[in-house]
């Protein structure tokens, strides 16, 4: 199987399975030096954590991970750093009935044919416990960011039909973290909460969507034509399970605008005399290039495919078969998102800035 890795200069490399022992990364590339903060990366790997509310799977893992190589007395060498994250409360009976169906919208049939074989317990390598291994690889990757002064904040901004309508620099983005379903709007976090929790009672599932925020970029990373900035934020994005749409800047919604309207004037700031935008329509990138300004985008995440309701499918011969979910799932991915959407954020970013280092 290929595909299991990501990044050029700052890569990492996943491994693992949702119900075998452990999930792993190893990141290549990490620079020297870095004093690496414990107990930010065990708080990253809780929010994103199965069991940490009444919203999400009640399985239990603490997600506790154990550092392998590449960091000695707390500072990373310069080698690869390895990691594993031990699984602890697999229930691989609850997928015992479908060692022979195909899950509707699940990966389950393409996995048969491509491979010829797959591994039913929870989808193996197709599942989002995978995630935990990126989430802690962008723990690392937050961290050197910050050193730059580079934040990144994502926020659940739709569930369903309910959406915030304020862009992100009307939203006090300090909120998030003080619901459960991570939106800093407390009204509207109400109203989704209550949503999800119809939802889940119906044994049904929704989606939604994240926005994301980096602030503090500097200009010049990314490279034009195939190794666009936001082509590889996009990238990133959509390579999270349950991911089906990414937008960036003004989006879809200003393919309904004229150029007069749409183009970001520059301009330079009085105070700090760096080169600015009056409006960021672009999304902080241009040309594939950052240009120093907020760099946001959305991505869309659909309904979770496992449901707890009988579906018709088919099985491996081809049989007309029911299938239905069993077991611990989770309602709606977005809460549980959040953390996955800035940790891909967090890799792209470190990579490009190492990529233009190195061009220096």
């Amino acid at each position: 199987m290929a595909g299991n890795s990501f990044g050029t200069l700052f890569r990492i490399t996943t491994f693992g399975e949702s119900h075998g022992v452990a999930l792993g990364v190893v990141i290549d590339g990490c620079p020297p030096g870095i004093t690496l903060d414990l107990d930010f990366m065990r708080n990253e790997m809780q929010r994103r954590k199965p069991g940490q509310s009444k919203l999400v799977t009640q399985r239990k893992e603490e997600d506790e991970f154990e550092i392998l190589s590449g960091v000695f007395e707390g500072v990373t060498t310069g080698t690869p750093i390895g990691m594993i994250i031990r699984n602890s409360d697999q229930r691989s009976k609850d997928y015992s009935h479908l060692e022979n169906a195909y899950r509707p919208s699940h990966a389950d049939y393409t996995y048969d044919a491509k491979y010829g074989f797959r591994d039913h317990r929870g989808g193996g390598r197709s599942s989002a416990r995978e995630t935990a291994a990126r989430v802690l690889a962008g723990s690392v990757a937050k961290q050197i960011l910050l050193q730059q002064h580079v934040i990144i904040q994502a926020y659940v901004d739709a569930v369903g039909d309910l959406k915030l309508e304020k862009p992100y620099t009307e939203l006090d983005l300090s909120l998030t973290e003080t619901n459960m379903v991570r939106c800093p709007d407390p009204d509207m976090a109400e109203k989704m909460i209550n949503l999800i929790a119809e939802v889940k009672k119906d044994g049904d599932t929704i989606g939604g969507t994240i926005s994301c925020v980096i602030t503090g970029t500097q200009p010049g990373l990314g490279d034009p034509v195939f190794d666009k900035l936001h082509a590889d934020l996009g990238k990133a994005m959509l390579s999270i399970n349950a991911a089906k749409a990414f937008e960036y800047g003004s989006g879809f919604s200003g393919t309904s605008m004229r150029g007069s309207a749409h183009n970001d004037l520059f301009a330079i700031d009085p105070e700090t005399k760096k080169v600015i935008t009056t409006t960021n329509h672009s999304g902080g990138i241009q040309g594939g290039i950052s240009n120093g300004m907020d760099i946001y985008f959305r991505v869309g995440f659909k309904p979770v495919a496992t449901i707890l309701k009988p579906q018709q499918s088919i099985n491996v011969e081809g049989e007309t078969v029911q299938v239905e979910g069993k077991g611990r799932h989770d309602a709606c991915v977005l809460p549980r998102a959040v953390p996955i959407v800035e940790a891909m954020a967090a890799l792209v970013m470190v990579d490009h800035m190492l990529i233009q280092k190195s061009m220096a």
